[in-house]
Formats: structure tokens, C-alpha cells, sequence
């Protein structure tokens, strides 16, 4: 039986859970700590060191994690026979490291549209576990097949009830979208929710797969995860919860337990906290008291069953200002041991510093070509206009690489991307070494939170470390984003309302697939040249042999596909123009709307606002009659972005510099208008001096890099590039192995793309004609200077390793398939 009991502390699930702890053993500590104070939001699970803990014992013995290796084979694991015969079982085979599930005719059955559906899966018995111990079943697999997802079943049918069913299963629980890059994936899904009531105990663990084809998955490892696991190793600490979309970091202490922590309370002080449960079964009673002297004072209690949501309270502590009191959390259950959940448990009073909020306002996908602020053509951006004449904008910004995974890394640690390992599945996290925006001001006593449409900007790319809440789902449709996301920040605000705070919003409005809402949507595009467009993106699809219409970059789909369909790319790219004009005039107004309820509020003079986008959008080269194989990444439409900066009365207002910056530079200058200490490593620098009119900022170069590692080397591959006043160059980077290769096979694709692109920015912003052949002198030049830059960049990279993998949870997944990241 191939079966491994894990340790309930087991490090390695630390990540898998949705639970990243950072756990902070505690012992009682000894009375008399100095009081925290709270000029700042002060963040009670960061001072774990000051408290003192009673009770909080974790149970002798926790529920542990039970993980099936599949390395030598299926062992317990048995196919799952339909009771259909209309359906046959799949085919389960041996690989090196596990087994493969194979999707074939057999396993198939017709569909009323005259196709097929294809479909299976194996299971395990049980020995009848109580469903409401266990949290997660994780699974790591890999495919390059178009499978479309991977679904968790749970025990089987009665046999009255199979007659014409054609699965196996009783119940299913959440899904994933499978990636099919073929790399080893870890999908998440819940083991406590199903469809439909849930009756008994739980006898079977079932995967079930299926697509529109024959394929395979190679299951390498299934796990599943008990709710105390993550809890087992400590009276009390700090991890990250999730509760529907929301994201929190949280105080876990177990019931009955209560820890102590000594306060000085601020003017108007008040406790803000969310209160959650890992199971509805176990009811648990949270309770906040005052202690002063010998008097003791019940603020808060509240009694928490549904496992579902955070439920927030705020407990008055203004009786107290200006004194020194204990500040007392206890959680009460009938059974021993349960996990009490405070999510980001923080004491605030009035504003009492004069650091700004900062709102890091990034618009995924958003060109600066297509914003009228910059001069474009059509009136998409009368807000951030008005904007930009109460604070400065760069005319010359850029992203440092072409799409969100790559690039929010960098923009978030100010590092660029190869430094940070590189690209090789959606899994890669932030080298734990590397810190990000959140984590730093969190540090720095600011309240803090991550709001995002785009997965690839949540806990996908590490985007929880430090923020007290995140959300990273999609929305729907992901055009009016906006409004989901103003909404989950108006709402954290009510929830926790101490100042300074920072938030970057990553919204998706003008991300593809464009949906234009009312009012804007018909402006720049009639209704029936709208839905002749969406009808163009599904022929073109379906002519490419694709499953749905994919991301309308430059290169969306091949010639061949228009010659098949006789669409005419140029009509079909200036409809695409007129759509995402359209999302960009909704998202422009939103982020209008905002302001003027931060101004209603009184924060806004207290706030340091930046809108800047994560990189550009490639559409508009859909309408040149020649678009270059080899792409740079300084292409103005890949990643020449917005950058607005206000903050008012202390930046002028009006200001508009030509100077070409880039977004690895926001981290220093956040973190230098802030008043807080430079970070120890960064590759930007700070704009401060050029906004406050001060010496200091010297102009140089902007270097781009993007890189993706070769499974089959370990190594970059990719180019580094730079801009450097009129001219700008792209240096290819291959493998050893790749270089080899070519010299050996005499591969021609070498001689295609010149080692050195070279570009006239001033004439050529588009980057349609390279000039490396006219120019040798400055392909040597540019040759040798990005040489020393990518030494220089594989150096610093040394510094940074990355460990482990993210683990993919089904929303991220769907969120991303409905972007056109998957497909």
C-alpha cells in the first residue's frame, strides 16, 4: 500500500494548504512587557514576542496528512468503472514518476451535438473519515494534452441509483483547469464541499478527468490535508486564510485558550478584526476584554459557526485612550483544541503620523499608445487628465517585460525578473529572500492589502506576503473589474479603517476578452460590428484548431486561419481597438469615481497615488501589413505604460517628464516618498528628486529582461534588452546547450534572428525594422554593454533561490483561462 502519513507539521504543505504560515511558537511570557503602541495601525499578530498565551494547548494527537506516492505505481488506487456501458473505464500506465491516466474512444461517450466526451478517473477507499477533518486534496500532475480539468469525486453511487448515470461518483467537489505545458502542476481543491447534501462518512477519495479528446495525465502524488494540520506545531501563530475570495492573515490560537497584549491606546482607539472557523460543526465564542488594574471589561463577544466568511467586528476601546491597558483575546469551544482564527487583528486610532496612504493603482494591460492623457486620438482618459494636472506625468515609462507573471515580480521587489529565477510554470513563487512592496511597508506599520482581477498578481506571484487582505479571483465580466475591486477596498476599509495604508489594485477592465459596459460601451464601436467581431474571434479559433478564441495579441492567429475564414485582420484589429477603447473609457471613469470618494472621506489629501499598468497591449500592431518575427520587448505598444503620480500639496502639479523611467523604479521611490528606509537590494531607483524638484536623480538607461528557464538544462533562456536615449537593442541569451545544438545541426533559425536587434526609437516607436545591419558600430556597443549586464543580473541572481512551487487553486485557474493565459 503506497501510503505515507505525513507529519501534521509537515513543512511541505505549508504551501499546498492556502495556509502559509509563518508560525511563531509561543510560550507564556513573563508580565510586564512594555505597551505597544499604536501611532501606526499596530498589528497585534506581529508582536507574538510581547503577549502572553494561556491555555491554547493543541491536541496530543492531530488528524494527520495522508499523501499516496505514485511513483511505483497505482497500488490501492483502482480505475472507476461507469455504471453507463455507453462509457468504459479509461486505461491507467506506468511513467517514470507515477502513473498515467489515458483518455481514449473507450472512455468516451456521445454528446447531442454529434461530439464526444471523454472522461474517467480512478479511486481509493477509505476508511470512513468524518468529511468536516479534512481541508484539501492536492494533486501533482502534469499534461500537454487539451484536457479540461481535473475534478475531485467522492464515494460511490448506490446501485439503485447508477441505472443510466455515466459516473461512478456520488458526489464531486471543485475543479481545476488543467495547464497543459506540460510541467508538474500542484491543484488544490476542497475536501469539506460538494454538490449536492452531503450524506455519511466519506468511503472514497476519487480524480476524475475529462476533455473533448483523447489524452492523458500523469498523477504523480495525491494528498489530503486535514484542517488542524497547519495549526499542530503551536499554540499560537501567524498564517494566511482564505474564506471565499478573501484572502487574510491571521492570529490562530486554539479554543479554550486567551492571549494577552499590553496596549497603550491610542485617541479614538478601536480593535478591528475578522473572526473565522475552520468547520460550522464546532461553534466557537471569540471574546476581546479590557484589563486596566484590577478591572476587567468585556469589549467584544461573538459567537462564529459559519466556515464559509470572515466575519468582521470592531470592539471600542476609546474608554481607554491614552492608557496603558492588557488587551486580552480568548476563544472559547466545547471540544478541546479547536482552531480560533483572528484575521489581521489590529488597533488604530486617529491619523497620528504624517506617512501617506499609498494606493499603487495598476491597470493590467493598459497602454499609455491607447490613453488620451498621452495624446491618443480618442477621449479614453478625461480622469486621469484632470489627474495628471494635480500631480506629474512621465511620458516615457515602461514595463520590464511583456505580460503579468513576468512582470509584477519585478515591479514588486525592484528586481528584474531573471534575477528572480526566470519563468518556467505558473507555479514560480518570489524567492522568499526577495521582498515585496506589501511586506515592507507592513513592516513599516502600514495597514496593507492586494485587490486584483489577474491571478498572475495574487498568490500565484507571492502577492499575500505582507497583505493583511488580498483578493486574486476574477471577475465577471473582467471588463467592469472595477467595480468588484473599488467595492472589496471600500469594504476593507469599513473592516479596518486605521491610517496610513497601502493597496495595489491590479484591475483587468482592458485586459482581453473586451466586454464594454454602459455607458461606454457602443462609443467607438456600433452593437453589430461588436458581436461581428466576437463571431470573427470564434471562426478564427475554430480555423486554428483552437478550443476558444485566444488573447488578441499582434499574433493572434496564423495567416492561414484568415485565409481560411476570409476575415480581414485589419477590420477585425481596428474593432478590437474600438472595444478596448471602450473598457479603457469605463476604467478611466471608475478610477474617477474613486478619487472622488477618497476626496468625500478626507483621505485623499493624505494619499500618495500612482497609476501605472503592468505592461502594454500589442493589438494596435495588428493593423501594419508587416509585423517582425522577432519582437523587442521596448516595442512601445509591448511596454511603454502610464506613469501618474499625485500627491497633493506635495507634489507640484502639471509636471511631465521626458526622461525614460521604468517600473522597477516604484519600489524606491514608494518607499523614499514614504519616508522609510531603502530597501537592502534594488535594481530601480527613486523618483522622489525628480518629483519634489530636488538634486539627486541621475537619467540612465532602461533595461528590460524576460527569461524563461529550459526544462531541460535548468538554464535562461530569453533577451535582455535596453533603452538608451534614441536607440534601443535587444540581445538574444540561448542555453549552452541550445548553442551547441545549432552549431552542430547547422540550424538555420539562428541566422533568422541576429544576435543583436538594434532600433531608432525617435522614427521607429513600434520597433517594425531593425537597423543591425546598418549599424554594426552600434551593434558592438550595445553587444558588449548587455553582456555586462546579463553577467552582472546571473550575479546579483545568486543572492535569490526559489523553493517549492505555488500550488494552483480552482478559481486562479478559471480566472486565468478567462484572461487567455490558458487555454
Amino acid at each position: 500500500m503506497q501510503i505515507a502519513r505525513l507529519s501534521a507539521a509537515c513543512g511541505r504543505w505549508s504551501a499546498a494548504l492556502i495556509i502559509w504560515p509563518l508560525v511563531v511558537g509561543l510560550t507564556a511570557c513573563e508580565t510586564g512587557s512594555p505597551a505597544l503602541t499604536a501611532n501606526h495601525p499596530l498589528h497585534l499578530e506581529e508582536h507574538l514576542d510581547a503577549a502572553r498565551i494561556e491555555g491554547s494547548e493543541v491536541p496530543e494527537n492531530p488528524p494527520e496528512a495522508v499523501e499516496w506516492l505514485l511513483e511505483d505505481g497505482p497500488g490501492d488506487w483502482k480505475v472507476a468503472v461507469p455504471p453507463n456501458p455507453v462509457m468504459g473505464p479509461l486505461d491507467i500506465e506506468r511513467v517514470e514518476d507515477g502513473v498515467s491516466l489515458v483518455l481514449n474512444e473507450t472512455s468516451s461517450r456521445p454528446l447531442p451535438n454529434g461530439r464526444r466526451q471523454y472522461a474517467g478517473g480512478i479511486y481509493v477507499d477509505l476508511p470512513e473519515w468524518t468529511r468536516e477533518d479534512w481541508a484539501f486534496v492536492a494533486i501533482r500532475a502534469r499534461t500537454a494534452d487539451s484536457l479540461q480539468f481535473v475534478e475531485v469525486a467522492l464515494n460511490f453511487r448506490d446501485k439503485e441509483d447508477a441505472e443510466g448515470r455515466w459516473s461512478p461518483f456520488r458526489y464531486f467537489s471543485e475543479y481545476v483547469d488543467v495547464i497543459e505545458d506540460g510541467a508538474i502542476h500542484t491543484y488544490i481543491m476542497r475536501a469539506d464541499w460538494s454538490w449536492g447534501e452531503w450524506e455519511g462518512p466519506w468511503k472514497q477519495l476519487g480524480i476524475w478527468i475529462g476533455g473533448n479528446s483523447p489524452g492523458r495525465l500523469d498523477l504523480l502524488s495525491v494528498s489530503v490535508i486535514p484542517k488542524a494540520a497547519n495549526y499542530a506545531d503551536s499554540r499560537a501563530g501567524v498564517a494566511t486564510e482564505v474564506r471565499g475570495e478573501a484572502y487574510r492573515r491571521v492570529l490562530y490560537t486554539h479554543a479554550p485558550g486567551r492571549i494577552d497584549f499590553p496596549v497603550r491606546v491610542p485617541d479614538s482607539g478601536r480593535l478591528n478584526v475578522g473572526l473565522g472557523v475552520l468547520r460550522d460543526d464546532i461553534p466557537i465564542t471569540f471574546s476581546v476584554g479590557v484589563v486596566d488594574g484590577a478591572e476587567a471589561e468585556t469589549v467584544l463577544e461573538k459567537t462564529v459557526t459559519n466556515k464559509e466568511e470572515w466575519d468582521h467586528q470592531s470592539a471600542d476601546l476609546s474608554p481607554w485612550a491614552g492608557r496603558s491597558i492588557t488587551l486580552t483575546l480568548e476563544a472559547e469551544a466545547d471540544e478541546p483544541g479547536t482552531v480560533a482564527l483572528w484575521a489581521a487583528p489590529t488597533v488604530s486610532g486617529v491619523r497620528a503620523t504624517d506617512k501617506p496612504n499609498v494606493i499603487f493603482y495598476i491597470i493590467d494591460a493598459g497602454g499609455a499608445d491607447y490613453m488620451s492623457v498621452y495624446g491618443y486620438n480618442r477621449p479614453t482618459t478625461p480622469n486621469m487628465e484632470r489627474l495628471a494636472e494635480e500631480g506629474a506625468v512621465f511620458e516615457n515609462a515602461y514595463s520590464n517585460s511583456t505580460w503579468s507573471k513576468t512582470s509584477t515580480p519585478s515591479f514588486a521587489t525592484s528586481l528584474q525578473h531573471s534575477v528572480l529565477g526566470g519563468y518556467k510554470t505558473d507555479s514560480d513563487p518570489i524567492p522568499e529572500q526577495a521582498v515585496t512592496m506589501a511586506e515592507r511597508l507592513h513592516r513599516a506599520g502600514y495597514q496593507t492589502a492586494v485587490f486584483s482581477s489577474n491571478a498572475y498578481a495574487g498568490t500565484m506571484t507571492s502577492m499575500d506576503r505582507g497583505a493583511d487582505a488580498l483578493r486574486d479571483a476574477g471577475a465577471e465580466p473582467n471588463s467592469t473589474s472595477t467595480l468588484e475591486l473599488h467595492d472589496d477596498f471600500w469594504s476593507w476599509r469599513e473592516a479596518f479603517p486605521g491610517e496610513p495604508y497601502f493597496v495595489h489594485f491590479q484591475t483587468t477592465d482592458v485586459h482581453w476578452p473586451w466586454k464594454p459596459a454602459a455607458p461606454f460601451a457602443g462609443s467607438f464601436v456600433d452593437p453589430e460590428l461588436r458581436e461581428r467581431f466576437y463571431e470573427w474571434e470564434r471562426q478564427l479559433a475554430q480555423a486554428s484548431g483552437r478550443p476558444r478564441p485566444r488573447w488578441l495579441s499582434h499574433r493572434a492567429y496564423p495567416d492561414s486561419a484568415y485565409e481560411k475564414t476570409g476575415i480581414d485582420r485589419v477590420a477585425l484589429y481596428n474593432a478590437g481597438r474600438g472595444l478596448y477603447d471602450e473598457t479603457m473609457a469605463h476604467q478611466d471613469y471608475q478610477l474617477g469615481q474613486l478619487v472622488k470618494r477618497l476626496e468625500v472621506t478626507g483621505e485623499w489629501e493624505h494619499t500618495l497615488l500612482i497609476i501605472a499598468a503592468d505592461h502594454g497591449n500589442t493589438h494596435g500592431l495588428g493593423v501594419f501589413d508587416s509585423i517582425p518575427q522577432h519582437l523587442p520587448l521596448f516595442s512601445s505598444y509591448s511596454t511603454r505604460i502610464p506613469l501618474i503620480i499625485v500627491w497633493p500639496e506635495r507634489i507640484a502639479g502639471g509636471q511631465r517628464f521626458s526622461q525614460p523611467v521604468s517600473m522597477i523604479d516604484m519600489l524606491p521611490t514608494i518607499l523614499d516618498l514614504a519616508g522609510l528606509p531603502p530597501a537592502e537590494v534594488a535594481m530601480g531607483q527613486s523618483l522622489a528628486p525628480l518629483l519634489l524638484g530636488q538634486e539627486g536623480w541621475e537619467p540612465r538607461p532602461v533595461v528590460f529582461d524576460e527569461f524563461y528557464v529550459d526544462w531541460d538544462t535548468g538554464e535562461l533562456e530569453g533577451t535582455i534588452e535596453v533603452i538608451d536615449g534614441r536607440w534601443g537593442a535587444s540581445l538574444s541569451i540561448e542555453s549552452k546547450d541550445d548553442d551547441d545544438a545549432a552549431d552542430e545541426d547547422g540550424d538555420e533559425d539562428d541566422e533568422e534572428r541576429p544576435r543583436l536587434l538594434l532600433f531608432d526609437l525617435w522614427n521607429d516607436p513600434y520597433c517594425l525594422n531593425s537597423l543591425h545591419e546598418e549599424r554594426p558600430d552600434l551593434v558592438e556597443k550595445y553587444t558588449k554593454y548587455l553582456e555586462e549586464m546579463w553577467e552582472a543580473h546571473r550575479a546579483l541572481a545568486q543572492r535569490f533561490s526559489r523553493t517549492g512551487e505555488v500550488p494552483l487553486t480552482p478559481e486562479q485557474l478559471r480566472t486565468l483561462r478567462s484572461l487567455g493565459y490558458i487555454q
